[in-house]
């Protein structure tokens, strides 16, 4: 499943696409999904995280360090 985001678990949903005449047809609502890299002072390197955006502005409200440490806790490996 490569359409994730790796900090809140984003994906896609189904759903449907409604016309003028309501006929409905199924279609996929994609996540906001940002390929985007963040240097980690810690740990003096670079890391690239799939987020969405969402996921950008929890990271600039709580920081790049506890959001990696909650990652790493549940088992990603980064």
């Amino acid at each position: 499943m490569a359409r994730v985001c790796q900090v809140t678990g984003k994906k896609p949903i189904g759903g449907h696409k409604v016309s003028h005449s309501n006929i409905k047809t199924k279609r996929r609502f994609l996540p906001n999904l940002q390929t985007k890299k963040f240097f980690l002072a810690e740990e003096n390197k670079w890391i690239t995280l799939k987020l969405s955006a969402d996921a950008i502005r929890t990271i600039n409200k709580n920081g790049l360090l506890s959001v990696v440490k909650e990652l790493r806790a549940q088992g990603q490996h980064i």
